[in-house]
Order: C-alpha cells, then sequence, then structure tokens
C-alpha cells in the first residue's frame, strides 16, 4: 500500500511538474512576442519619420539615413491617403497590380496592427498600416507547436504506460488462473479417488454416472485455466461435434425455462483448435446469452459453412445491445450486471482471436428482441 500511494505521489508531483515547464514556457513565448511587436512598431515609427523627412525636406538636405532605413524594411507596408492607397512596400508584384487583392492586404493589415499617423502638412495625414515579420509569424505559431509535440509526447507516454500495465495484469491473471488450476487440482484428485470407492460399494449407477460427469467437468476446467498465459496445443477437430458437446452439457444443468435449440450440417466441419478451450468459449457465450434473457427465452446455437469460413451463431432472446456498445462487451471489465467481473467475453474475445486466429463480433443486436454472438473460424481441409 505504502509502495503504491508513493508511486501515485511521485505520479502527480511529475504531471504538476510537466504542467508548470510547460506553462513557463509558453509565458516567456507569449512575452517574447510581445516584446518583437514592440520592436517592430518601432521600427515603424522611424520608417515613417524617415518618409516624412523625405516628403518634407528640400533637395539640397541630407536623406541619405532616412532612405537606408526606407530600403531596409522588410515588413509589408501600405501608405494611406483619405482612405486610398498612395504607396506599398514589400507587397507582391500580381497583388500589387491588382487594386481588389490590394484592398485585401490593406484590411488584413488593418486587422494586424494599429496605424502610425504621419501628419505631412496642415490638411494632409497619411496613415502606415504594416504587417508582421516572417520571424513574428513563426513566434505566434511555435506555442501551438509545442503543445502538439507535448500531445503526441503524452499520447506516446501514455500508450506506453498502458501497454505496460496490461502487460502486468495478463501476467497477473495468468498467475492466479494457473494457481487456481494448482489448487483445484487436490480435492479432484481426491474426489477421483472416493468416486472408485463409491463404484466398488455398488452405489446406485446413475448418481455415480452424474458425479462422474462433474469431475470429468472439474478437470476440463483445471485444463482451462492451466493452459492461461501458455501456448495451447490445436488440434484438427469436428467444430460441430465439439460444440454440440459443450452445448448438450449446459443444456442439461440449466432450466427448463430456457428452450434450447441446436441447428448444425449433418457433415463434420474441421477446424484447428484447442477442444478445452472451444469448449470455453461455447460456455461463456451461453452463460451470457441465459444471463441477458435472465433465465427465461430462447438460446440457439446454429453452425454454418461459409466458403471457407465455419460460422458458430449464438441467439439469444435477451435484452439486446445498444450499437454503441458492440466493440465495448470484450472490453475487460465491461458488464451490464450487478455483479461479475466483466471478463468473460474478454476472455472468450482472447481465446478466439489470440489462440485459435478466427474473429468474434456481435453480428445482430435489437433491444428487447436479441442478440447474435458470431465465431468466425477458418475450415482445415
Amino acid at each position: 500500500m505504502q509502495f503504491s500511494e508513493r508511486r501515485n505521489t511521485i505520479r502527480w508531483i511529475i504531471i504538476i511538474t510537466s504542467f508548470v515547464i510547460v506553462s513557463l514556457i509558453l509565458w516567456n513565448t507569449y512575452s517574447f512576442f510581445q516584446i518583437f511587436k514592440q520592436e517592430e512598431r518601432v521600427k515603424m515609427q522611424h520608417w515613417a519619420l524617415s518618409q516624412k523627412k523625405i516628403n518634407t525636406d528640400d533637395l539640397n538636405a541630407d536623406l541619405e539615413l532616412p532612405l537606408q532605413i526606407i530600403q531596409t524594411a522588410n515588413i509589408p507596408i501600405i501608405v494611406t491617403q483619405n482612405d486610398s492607397i498612395i504607396n506599398h512596400l514589400n507587397i507582391e508584384p500580381e497583388i500589387s497590380k491588382d487594386k481588389k487583392k490590394l484592398n485585401a492586404v490593406l484590411e488584413r493589415l488593418k486587422n494586424q496592427n494599429e496605424p502610425i499617423t504621419m501628419k505631412i502638412s496642415d490638411g494632409i495625414t497619411h496613415n502606415l498600416y504594416y504587417g508582421d515579420s516572417s520571424l513574428l509569424n513563426k513566434l505566434k505559431y511555435y506555442p501551438v507547436a509545442l503543445l502538439l509535440i507535448i500531445f503526441l509526447f503524452g499520447a506516446v507516454v501514455y500508450n506506453f504506460y498502458k501497454s505496460t500495465k496490461m502487460a502486468t495484469q495478463n501476467k497477473l491473471w495468468a498467475g492466479m488462473a494457473k494457481e487456481t488450476a494448482h489448487q483445484i487440482g487436490t480435492p479432484l484428485s481426491s474426489l477421483i479417488g472416493w468416486l472408485e470407492i463409491m463404484k466398488a460399494d455398488n452405489v446406485d449407477e446413475t448418481t455415480v454416472s452424474e458425479i462422474e460427469k462433474d469431475i470429468n467437468r472439474l478437470q476440463t476446467i483445471t485444463e482451462r485455466f492451466s493452459k492461461i498465459g501458455s501456448e495451447p496445443v490445436l488440434e484438427t477437430k469436428d467444430i460441430v461435434e465439439e460444440t454440440r458437446n459443450s452445448f448438450d452439457y449446459l443444456k442439461s444443468r440449466f432450466s427448463k425455462q430456457v428452450e434450447f435449440s441446436f441447428a448444425a450440417p449433418k457433415n463434420p466441419l474441421m477446424a484447428s483448435i484447442n477442444p478445452a478451450l472451444h469448449s470455453w468459449t461455447i460456455e461463456n457465450l451461453m452463460k451470457n446469452a441465459i444471463d441477458a434473457m435472465k433465465g427465461r427465452g430462447k438460446l440457439k446455437i446454429m453452425i454454418e459453412k461459409d466458403g471457407q469460413n465455419i460460422k458458430i451463431n449464438v441467439i439469444d432472446s435477451g435484452k439486446g445491445i445498444p450499437k454503441n456498445q458492440y466493440r465495448r462487451v470484450f472490453e475487460p471489465g465491461f458488464t451490464t450486471k450487478k455483479r461479475g467481473w466483466g471478463l468473460g467475453l474478454s476472455l472468450t474475445k482472447r481465446i478466439v482471436e489470440e489462440y485459435h486466429n478466427g474473429k468474434i463480433k456481435v453480428a445482430n443486436s435489437e433491444i428487447d428482441k436479441g442478440t447474435t454472438m458470431q465465431i468466425i473460424y477458418k475450415i482445415v481441409k
């Protein structure tokens, strides 16, 4: 507990520190932007004074410095008198020749900076409009680029953290599953011994047979848990027969209020599967369907051949699934039940897609009418 709290504290310290650093960088960038903007306005004021000096001084005056100031300006400039353009500088030739485009540039410059007023003489006033330099424009978009980089970096860190956490959880679940299989093994061995004693004592055959079925069932469950986290051995089996065995077992152990039906081709459909894990998949889907129907309704398993694929449809008459939850039902922890960890369909998806290279999806669902879950396997010839 202390380690977990300490780790969370360190995580929050890193997050807050990162936020402070980013805030300082953005604030400094804004400060630099304002400083550069003010410096450019001072330059434009000098330009305006130089232009005024050239316009008002006589021909014998020393105009070398004003001319240098005017010639070194690299910012787009438009000078107006009585709202008419009388001069412009650093405007592209194709724009300067088009009066409409030049007026559009003037409107843009008006929105960028306050104009500088030049009083040439009594009754004559010029307004100088100027834009931002290329350096200022680059600096303007720097915070956006910085935030984008930080966002991408955060996304990479988050994905790394999430994948690491999932890998740790997978190891934990695999370890717990193997430990469960190990713990079940001891009493199971004892039950097998007691079963042999019951046979020797000529206990009722029906009772012994049912107990033997349940012990075999426990052995199957133990085998399933022991395979979690390990690469399962796949065998070429008849999907119809393997699915029917699981179907018949659950059918005999659920309420008669559920109407079970099974439809499949008469010919075998061979696929590469692990029988124990495939049985687990079918049972998970059937139990999930029965829960959705609250123990009363119709449940049908239909197997069909579709080209080179085998499709196993588990159809129920339950409450249905909204379309926006089709994908979410397979996420670990997602459940609509008051009790449950939301691991059944997540585990089923892993068994089908990672261990058997198949596919599983919600093929169809209507609210208060039912759901069709579909598994797809490749046919093995």
